[in-house]
């Protein structure tokens, strides 16, 4: 079992109960998913940019990465429906706590200038976006072998109502939010 798996289990539930006055246990907030999207605009030229992409985001997450298609067509991006533009992962379970403590413990503090993730990213039902601009600051990408430096989104999807009880699981987590 995971370091942070073990550390919800006992520590951060108590923590939120004690903060929240929750009732009952299974009214505590957890960490359901984390998505990690990475929209590869370049690959409607070039598919072979795409592969490499998708190559990356799988090193990365240690999981199968999903093509993502175009929805409608955009005549002035030059996309048509159901062209594939992008790729993503969904992780639950024991690879997302683990790719979390890789996360916080191994890549943000490799980001150059890194002062705290943003505390505004937010969606008003608990759950929190990140943007990286660069896939290097994770210790599994070889520097040598990347062919274009790509940003992803990170999206942690969680069972709280409020920011507030979101901003509190993940500070628990040790995501390092600006002051």
């Amino acid at each position: 079992m995971s370091r942070y798996k073990e550390m919800y289990k006992n520590e951060i539930v108590a923590a939120m109960t004690k903060k929240f006055g929750y009732k009952n246990i299974m009214e505590v907030p957890k960490l359901e998913k984390i998505v990690i999207n990475m929209g590869v605009g370049e690959a409607k030229e070039n598919a072979k940019i795409l592969d490499s992409a998708v190559k990356d985001l799988e090193t990365i997450a240690g999981q199968k990465a999903v093509l993502t298609k175009a929805k409608n067509s955009v005549a002035n991006f030059k996309i048509r429906a159901g062209m594939p533009i992008g790729c993503k992962v969904t992780l639950r379970g024991e690879k997302m706590y683990e790719f979390l403590d890789r996360l916080v413990n191994l890549a943000l503090p490799r980001v150059r200038d890194f002062r705290g993730v943003s505390a505004n990213s937010f969606d008003g039902r608990g759950n929190y976006a990140l943007g990286i601009k660069e896939q290097l600051i994770f210790p599994e990408i070889e520097y040598d072998k990347v062919d274009k430096v790509r940003g992803m989104d990170i999206i942690f999807v969680t069972t709280a109502k409020t920011d507030e009880e979101a901003r509190e699981l993940l500070t628990l987590f040790n995501m390092p939010f600006q002051k």
